[in-house]
């Protein structure tokens, strides 16, 4: 696994594609591998990327959380159906 430093993260995505990164990586429900296939970073890659952006404190909070959860790895879930949301999550805001 390579490490990603700061300094890597200008080249390897922009400012909103590591804000959507670290927002898809906070949710409980998506697995890494949905982040793999949009944005090409693996598991470890995920991790280093946390690691980088995140305060220390809150980067071992995270790991604490997902680590070993069925949610985040595709080959551990055990539901076939799909996702549920908010009716109101998905409306034009005017």
């Amino acid at each position: 696994m390579t490490q990603i430093t700061k300094s890597d993260l200008s080249t390897v995505l922009t400012t909103e594609e590591t804000s959507r990164v670290i927002e898809m990586a906070w949710e409980d429900r998506t697995p890494f591998e949905a982040i793999k296939l949009q944005f090409g970073l693996s598991e470890p890659h995920v991790i280093s990327l946390m690691r980088a952006r995140l305060k220390q404190k809150t980067f071992k909070n995270w790991r604490q959380r997902v680590s070993g959860r069925k949610t985040k790895h595709l080959a551990l879930r055990s539901f076939t159906a799909g996702r549920a949301y908010c009716p109101t999550q998905y409306k034009n805001k005017n």
